[in-house]
């Protein structure tokens, strides 16, 4: 990757021991500083807002590191994107230095350094967990989950509280060396994915650590050391301790990354995926359809994402719940609930379990209960009724869904053809293709004679209902 790196002639010192135990601090590698001729990472690839805030934090006196992901990326050969900074300066003292910059969180505090649309996150130095420090304190459940964590500390006790070797890389802007803690580089050099420290404790810390743990694996294509790998069966369960709130904006890093198909399948090896979503696993088990059809929603998201358009996370909840909305439905018209009535109430059921686990904010569960709707409107090619179809707001993303549900064996191919037909049809051609379903009054193909026929039978086809059933 790139040719030698130094030793740091320090060993790690005290600090490691007070980290880790005496015994565990022995085992640890050394710190190492690999010099800026000695490595390819360039402030040419950092953003002018991360280069700015790295500056004025270094010539205020205080040490300032850029860490993490960004430094990854640089070393694989990516562009970095998001650009965090760790420093000893307290949340208090940065916000000093930067008046378009507010404190949030409670859990972890840490900084936001606004420029623009363009934010710069800012942590302190974290010391071991179960130290106290005046008012900044850790705490953790009883099942070593950490409720709190503003522990300060040194930049050695920092590296090692971080979750994975490749992340514990710190490019200091003194000397623009880079900084390795934990061994990092060599890992990166052997594709392999490792936490630092024992990963069943770290795990309990912080059960997000497990979907982290698949998500980077999925998208720089490593795989997982076998002592990171091997309690994740075990510990699976643990993520249902985490708010739902939280697991909804890790469910986005998961699928919308542009690697969501194999972020799914390794979510489903380690048992990750029934704790997110397990009505929808629990299908996936029974119908023969209802996994694949996630698979081709997913490589539909993951291209999208490599062509730089658009995508909804609507779409993807709808394409991951459809299966036990489909279940719940068939349960509800076995009670002699109408197709329409039934489906509404199945798709609530299925919302209102599925919060328990990962909330979807209502920005994103309306729309997708709209192409849930559509889904019982697209086969009743009738008159006015199909125009009013393919009007509708979410039609697009409902005519997707429908490909997706043939492509997956669901449904019989030939409505998705017929729709795809018609969008891209003239007038002529529209009354053409409703004719040929049976589903055209004779003379309706005129635009006068469809508005006369809506006057005349204004409720016959809707049975009373909406006039959008």
């Amino acid at each position: 990757m790139f040719k030698g790196f130094t030793r740091f002639l320090q060993s790690p010192g005290e600090s490691l021991k007070s980290l880790f135990g005496t015994e565990a601090a022995a085992g640890l590698p050394e710190v190492r500083v690999i010099p800026r001729q000695e490595h390819p990472v360039s402030r040419q690839h950092f953003s002018d807002a991360a280069l700015k805030v790295l500056y004025r934090l270094h010539n205020a006196g205080f040490e300032a590191y850029l860490v993490g992901g960004c430094i990854r990326d640089s070393l694989l050969g990516r562009m970095p994107k998001d650009f965090d900074v760790a420093t000893d300066a307290t949340p208090e003292e940065v916000k000093g230095l930067f008046r378009n910059s507010r404190i949030i969180g409670r859990r972890f505090r840490i900084v936001h350094v606004r420029f623009g649309r363009e934010v710069i996150e800012v942590t302190t130095f974290r010391g071991k967990p179960s130290d106290d420090h005046a008012d900044h304190i850790a705490q953790q459940s009883d099942d070593g989950l950490l409720l709190r964590d503003n522990v300060w500390g040194n930049i050695q006790e920092d590296a090692l509280r971080r979750d994975f070797t490749i992340n514990a890389l710190y490019y200091s802007i003194a000397d623009f060396s880079i900084h390795d803690f934990a061994d990092g580089v060599r890992d990166i050099e052997a594709r392999t994915l490792r936490l630092i420290g024992d990963p069943a404790t770290r795990y309990r810390e912080d059960p997000v650590r497990m979907l982290r743990a698949v998500r980077f694996a999925a998208k720089l294509d490593f795989h997982l050391a076998p002592d990171t790998e091997a309690p994740i069966g075990e510990l699976a369960p643990l993520l249902l301790q985490i708010p739902p709130a939280r697991l909804f904006d890790e469910v986005l890093k998961l699928f919308m990354g542009g690697h969501g198909v194999e972020t799914f399948r390794l979510l489903r090896h380690y048992g990750l995926f029934a704790m997110l979503f397990p009505e929808a696993a629990e299908a996936m088990d029974e119908l023969p359809w209802a996994e694949r059809l996630v698979e081709e929603a997913l490589a539909s998201t993951d291209r999208r994402i490599h062509e730089e358009r658009p995508v909804t996370p609507a779409f993807l909840f709808a394409a991951l719940l459809w299966a036990p909305v489909v279940q719940r439905q068939a349960e509800q018209e076995a009670r002699g609930l109408p197709p329409i009535p039934a489906l509404q109430a199945a798709s609530q059921q299925v919302v209102s379990r599925q919060l328990q686990h990962v909330a979807i904010p209502k920005r994103f569960s309306l729309p997708m209960r709209d192409i849930w709707d559509l889904q019982q409107r697209l086969p009743l090619r009738r008159g006015r009724r199909v125009f009013q179809t393919r009007e509708h707001p979410r039609f697009r993303a409902a005519y997707d869904m429908l490909l997706l549900r043939e492509a997956a064996g669901e449904i019989a191919p030939g409505l998705g053809d017929w729709w795809t037909a018609f969008q891209d049809a003239d007038e002529h051609e529209q009354a053409r293709l409703l004719d040929k379903v049976g589903a055209h009054p004779a003379g309706s193909g005129k635009p006068g004679r469809k508005k006369r026929r809506r006057r005349r039978k204004p409720r016959r086809d809707n049975g009373g209902g909406s006039p959008d059933a």
